[in-house]
């Protein structure tokens, strides 16, 4: 190919790029252009009304009060748990109970075969008696030695063992009556009864069965669900201010919520604290106790505890969406006369997650910018789209 080709070809490729070059101008031209009723200035986007108002959702600052509340993962454990094992041996022949079902301290659970039982009892009380007979006889004949002595007609010496005859008999008596004692406890222990109220679990033992004397077999195991605990643990940096709120006397409340943290469970009070911080961890174990009323507890059950505090009375709340952050660090924006928003620095405090606790920098009452805040700048005018601004709200428990 010749030069004058190749100059004529990077001729006409220079045209078309000049002309490429053109017609994107002409484009962000027109783009950029206002359309011809908007009032507002030129900006990006304006040909497709983009620089009018910025249409945000706003939320008004409220004041209010702001619970300050520890968080934890806790343990639900029965107040009380009793393993029911058989006290004396022999057949199982009756169960009384149902799986699950509630009872109440001293109810009749099951029944151990009692005839030996019985046959024993009948013989420590025959044994008993008969001691008792040869104590009388030994009693009168102990008399009669006595006056006998006294008219010089017996040696000492058979006074003497007469008085220690009476003394063994009376001895006898007491271990014979020890023995119907025991024999009767031994009859009582073939009915077993629930040593506490509470819920019952799955029965271990059938019918028919033989069980040892205080053996490892569990018939029933029962767990006191009324009233019922959770335990769990806090960092020792929060200890101290809940000793200061024990100190001073006050009943810290106590929630637990479910496993989402979207469900309050029930509400009850802290118990009691360990004696000791746990070196390993750095953590203080404390429990909590609840009525359980409505059975919303179940032992071994993880749930998320909160423990209040305190109360931050009357405090500034806003969304914790309307806050922002940059290099400046933690604003807002507030919209004030006009419609104008203002970039507005906070200091802020204790949030929940909704809901967050400003120390300084906002008044009740001013509207601050929820949603739309991508395409702000400090005195941008902004179009509210929501008829009743948004309310602060405050569910959930703060992070203290």
């Amino acid at each position: 190919m010749s030069e004058s080709s190749l100059s004529s070809s990077s001729r006409s490729f220079r045209r078309w790029w000049w002309v490429l070059v053109l017609v994107v101008a002409a484009a962000l031209v027109w783009w950029l252009w206002p359309s011809s009723g908007s009032k507002a200035p030129a900006g990006p986007g304006g040909r497709f009304g983009f620089n009018g108002p910025v249409p945000v959702r706003v939320a008004e600052v409220s004041r209010g009060d702001f619970p300050v509340e520890l968080k934890a993962l806790g343990t639900v454990t029965a107040y009380n748990t009793a393993n029911v094992r058989a006290r004396v041996g022999g057949e199982l022949v009756k169960v009384l109970f149902e799986e699950g079902q509630k009872v109440e301290a001293g109810d009749l659970l099951a029944v151990i075969d009692p005839r030996p039982y019985q046959t024993a009892l009948r013989l420590a009380e025959g044994q008993l008696q008969q001691t008792r007979a040869q104590l009388r006889n030994a009693e009168i004949d102990l008399s009669r030695y006595q006056g006998l002595y006294a008219e010089d007609s017996i040696a000492k010496q058979t006074l003497d063992t007469q008085q220690a005859l009476v003394a063994q008999y009376q001895g006898q008596i007491k271990a014979n009556q020890a023995a119907v004692e025991e024999a009767h406890l031994n009859l009582q222990f073939t009915e077993i009864r629930a040593p506490i109220p509470g819920r019952l679990g799955l029965r271990q033992v059938d019918i028919g069965n033989l069980l040892a004397s205080n053996d490892s077999t569990v018939l029933v195991s029962i767990t006191q669900t009324q009233p019922i605990a959770v335990s769990f643990t806090l960092p020792e940096g929060d200890v101290p201010q809940v000793l200061e709120q024990l100190r001073n006397g006050r009943e810290l409340q106590v929630e637990a919520w479910d496993r989402s943290e979207r469900n309050l469970l029930t509400e009850g009070q802290l118990h009691s604290l360990d004696n000791q911080i746990d070196t390993a961890t750095g953590t203080l174990r404390l429990k909590a106790r609840f009525e359980n009323a409505d059975q919303r507890l179940f032992p071994n059950q993880f749930v998320n505890v909160r423990l209040r505090v305190s109360t931050r009375e009357q405090a500034l709340l806003i969304p914790s969406a309307a806050l922002q952050y940059g290099s400046r660090g933690t604003f807002v924006y507030v919209v004030g006369e006009g419609d104008k928003v203002q970039l507005r620095d906070v200091r802020v405090g204790l949030s929940d997650g909704a809901t967050t606790l400003v120390e300084s920098g906002v008044e009740p009452g001013e509207r601050l910018v929820l949603e739309g805040t991508d395409r702000l700048r400090n005195g941008s005018v902004v179009e509210v789209i929501s008829d009743t601004p948004a309310q602060v709200t405050h569910s959930a428990a703060p992070n203290a």
